[in-house]
């Protein structure tokens, strides 16, 4: 992965040492995003929560590039006419999942075994239901599944799904729904169970270019990501095109 970064990113003759790209991502993003930051000293990428990032640009932070897990804070940008018009493309998708530690037999996903694999002070770590991309997926297929009455009043709310993710690796909740690309990340986890794509809505990972100085060299660096070899690079992190299953 890191040799295909290097070779892709050092044919992009406006990333130079004057015109560095600030990446703003979303926490799930950091493997495949990190490989640019180690191989390209041009790029810097800081990761947190979609919305954390999408409120922060807003409020003037120096992001060129945007990267983000969920549609509704794009349109946040958008609206508030921070994207250079006509650079938001979609870029990834990916799934939802349970994560528990390595000993914890499969679920179903029936409000019985999730309480039951919970215990009786467990709580279930998720990112913040109104406001972090995996939670909202996560409430809608929780809901859909009849699942929320039994775990809503359980949950513990996170900054971002890597949050969520350490919880449950640190022993402090039994359970996590993270990215299937989280779990790959995390060795003294595995996945239990995994949420139905009809569940929920599309996860759609969405990039576009912030509007400033650094809009050629944020471009540019768009155009490296969707292209075959920085798919490829995603895709071998575990993420899905953009409208895929």
């Amino acid at each position: 992965m890191k040799y295909i970064f290097a070779l892709l990113l050092s044919l992009l003759p406006g990333l130079t040492a004057a015109q560095g790209v600030t990446v703003f991502a979303a926490a799930s993003l950091k493997e495949p995003l990190d490989q640019i930051a180690l191989t390209q000293p041009d790029v810097t990428v800081t990761y947190a929560g979609s919305g954390t990032l999408a409120r922060q640009v807003m409020a003037g932070a120096p992001a060129d590039l945007v990267v983000l897990a969920h549609p509704d804070w794009m349109d946040a940008l958008e609206q508030d006419d921070a994207l250079l018009p006509g650079s938001r493309v979609d870029l990834l998708s990916n799934e939802i999942v349970l994560v528990a530690p390595q000993e914890t037999p499969a679920l179903d996903l029936t409000p019985g075994a999730l309480t039951d694999a919970l215990g009786p002070d467990g709580r279930l770590a998720i990112g913040l239901t109104a406001s972090v991309p995996a939670g909202i997926y996560g409430r809608q297929a929780l809901i859909s599944l009849d699942l929320w009455d039994a775990v809503s009043n359980r949950l513990a709310e996170t900054d971002s799904v890597r949050s969520a993710l350490a919880l449950v690796a640190r022993g402090e909740a039994p359970l996590g729904l993270v990215y299937a690309t989280d779990a790959r990340v995390e060795p003294t986890l595995k996945v239990v169970a995994r949420f139905p794509q009809g569940s929920h809505a599309p996860i759609l990972y969405q990039a576009a270019v912030v509007r400033g100085e650094n809009e050629d060299a944020a471009q540019a660096l768009l155009l490296a990501l969707q292209s075959p070899q920085g798919l490829t690079a995603f895709v071998g992190a575990g993420f899905l095109p953009a409208g895929q299953p």
